[in-house]
């Protein structure tokens, strides 16, 4: 089983004109030392308009500077929002790539729709689409990144002519693809489209162990129809972390703030209220915090034997990776950053080193259902040699020459020397 790092980027009010600075640069510190300890994945979200429980709205480029301070770990783009009114597929597929090529080819490409009333209501996303929009965003931007050139696209959400997507990602076709999956029935649906689950909720061993059975039988069944142009068997659980050798003080550390993750989780979601511009989620919980229960799936919060304990659990029912929440409510830095490295030196040798043989088998067990599932993937048709519209350039369109080039002309090309081209033609609009 890997383990990896969840990033919400939370900054719980009342603030300050650094606490953004502070969290940003924190978590970055984190990032690094996890690499050097051996966590697998550092996971980021993306989220708009949600104060105190996301300040993550552009988490390719805090990924992008993670690239930069670390070696080996894997970068989660945990989630991008599909719909082509948060993001057209052509700048999703771009920001993947450039960002897979700046990391040397570490990138996890998830993807989601968002549920919150705050994203939604503010790209004007509706509620009852948001699903489709995600298929038709998630699909095309994964065909842009596979094809040369992308054929073009007249769809339900979005549609664009041919051209070529660059750059491509250094993972050929492109990085392995995710689902954000809160509930039973969207594991499944990741599993029917192949890809992987990112399960971003609070499940013991128990519960989840019906959730993976559930999802590597659909994955192996002739139901499973890749989205992508890869299947990316494995499903990931969210818990909680905080290791200390001490159980009083790794609860101390780090419970108060997974409640507020929790509790914020809720507020976003369910039952919050949000004025814009004025925070009140944190002083809300302060309210509440002492009346609640322990939450579900602590999992990564205890001594390092309670922690390895309940990790066997997992790994036993065949969760392929536990990414942790730590950096959440108003947790310490150097209470994390301890735990961390805590857990690195005491619990992930061991795990790291039967990951690699269950890793092989897998790999072997699972090669005839991906590749059997690939073929019943509904491709786009290859545009043919003559399909390609050729697109002239404004000076083409003006039949500017050499030598006589008017004033307009030359201001709109910045004063250059325009070069003369043979005579160009626009052929029909290719379409799916």
């Amino acid at each position: 089983m890997k383990f990896g790092l969840f990033y919400e980027l939370q900054v719980p009010a009342p603030w300050n004109e650094d606490s953004e600075l502070k969290v940003y640069q924190e978590a970055l510190e984190q990032i690094e030392l996890a690499d050097k300890v051996g966590f697998d994945c550092a996971w980021e979200v993306e989220h708009h308009f949600l104060e105190e429980y996301s300040h993550s709205s552009a988490p390719e480029v805090f990924l992008a500077a993670a690239s930069q301070r670390t070696k080996n770990i894997r970068l989660g783009h945990g989630v991008m929002l599909m719909s082509p009114k948060y993001n057209h597929p052509a700048r999703s597929a771009e920001r993947i790539a450039a960002l897979d090529l700046v990391s040397n080819g570490r990138v996890e490409w998830g993807t989601g729709e968002s549920a919150s009333a705050m994203e939604l209501g503010g790209f004007n996303v509706s509620q009852a689409e948001k699903t489709a929009m995600w298929q038709e965003g998630a699909e095309q931007a994964a065909n842009m990144l596979a094809m040369t050139p992308y054929p073009g696209f007249e769809g339900k959400y979005f549609d664009m002519p041919c051209r070529n997507i660059i750059p491509k990602p250094k993972q050929k076709p492109h990085p392995p693809m995710w689902m954000a999956c809160s509930r039973r029935e969207t594991i499944q649906r990741a599993a029917y489209c192949g890809l992987g689950a990112l399960g971003f909720a609070f499940v013991e061993p128990d519960q989840a162990h019906k959730w993976v059975q559930d999802y590597y039988n659909i994955i192996k069944s002739d139901k499973c129809v890749p989205l992508a142009h890869i299947v990316n068997p494995n499903i990931a659980l969210v818990a909680g972390l905080s290791v200390h050798e001490n159980e009083e003080q790794a609860n101390l550390r780090g419970l108060e703030g997974f409640k507020f993750f929790g509790y914020s989780l809720g507020y976003v979601g369910a039952y919050g209220r949000y004025r814009p511009g004025r925070p009140e989620v944190y002083n809300q919980f302060d309210e509440v915090k002492r009346t609640m229960k322990d939450q579900g799936a602590r999992g990564g919060i205890g001594t390092p034997d309670q922690v390895r304990k309940v990790m066997m659990q997992y790994e036993n029912i065949g969760v392929d990776q536990i990414i942790f929440v730590q950096q959440c409510g108003k947790t310490k830095h150097e209470d994390i950053c301890e735990s961390i490295e805590l857990f690195g030196r005491t619990l992930i040798p061991e795990f790291k080193e039967r990951e690699s043989i269950h890793q092989k088998k897998k790999d072997a067990e699972m090669a005839p259902y991906i590749e059997a599932a690939l073929k019943r993937k509904k491709r786009m048709p290859e545009i043919k040699d003559g399909e390609i519209e050729v697109v002239e350039s404004f000076g083409l369109k003006k039949k500017t020459r050499i030598g006589v080039a008017d004033s307009a002309t030359l201001e709109d090309r910045g004063g250059g020397i325009i070069i003369p081209q043979k005579d160009a033609y626009m052929t029909k609009k290719h379409t799916q």
